[in-house]
């Protein structure tokens, strides 16, 4: 099972909700965020072009993202975000996720745009004593 595997089949499953990192200015921000799924190796994600955060976005890429599973597994995820305006991704996520649809209306929405890594560092913590497993996708 390829690292890409690992993340989104054992922990990060789509519609979960992750703590996202941002920095706003010097300040770093954190906030809930639903990850949408993973499409051609890349993890993806929505907003709005009139949210805080994707002005945070526009000007430093570089995020984390945090999540626990029900055993307390923790994984972070490092790395830079792109931005997309994919149509057949924005449908996509509108058929598939209520609170977007309710939000967004439409693939259409000209604030609708979507976010994504391709790339990244992961750091996977056991609160067992397992050894913690890093690796990079």
């Amino acid at each position: 099972m390829g690292n890409n595997e690992n993340i989104s089949k054992i922990y990060l499953k789509s519609g979960m909700i992750v703590y996202l990192a941002t920095v706003d200015g010097s300040t770093p921000r954190v906030r809930p965020l639903e990850f949408k799924f993973m499409h051609d190796n890349k993890l993806w994600f929505a907003t709005t072009t009139s949210k805080d955060m994707y002005h945070q976005l526009k000007q430093n890429p570089r995020i984390e993202f945090a999540v626990m599973n029900s055993e307390y597994v923790t994984m972070r995820i490092t790395g830079s975000v792109s931005f997309s305006d994919d149509t057949s991704i924005k449908n996509r996520i509108i058929d598939e996720f209520e609170l977007t649809k309710r939000a967004i209306k439409s693939a259409d929405n000209p604030e609708y745009t979507l976010f994504y890594m391709e790339h990244g560092d992961v750091l996977i913590s056991y609160l067992n004593g397992k050894p913690d497993k890093t690796f990079s996708f």
